[in-house]
């Protein structure tokens, strides 16, 4: 994958990393086919994507596929 490949994957993952803290500081319910879900979800969301977020951009810094 190229850099800058690797620097917009970084970019979504952020965002979506930042979706997932925003929920967990100022709750808003989100339900799907009728099931709450709950903050514990949007917890291993939050650690999943800045994980993510950081091999991406580690990645596209050093020019290796993460």
């Amino acid at each position: 994958m190229s850099r800058i490949g690797s620097f917009l994957g970084a970019l979504v993952f952020l965002a979506l990393a930042a979706v997932s803290l925003y929920r967990l500081l100022f709750y808003f319910p989100i339900t799907v086919g009728g099931h709450a879900i709950g903050q514990t979800a949007s917890f291993f969301a939050f650690a999943a994507f800045a994980a993510l977020t950081l091999i991406m951009f580690r990645g596209a810094a050093t020019g290796q596929r993460p």
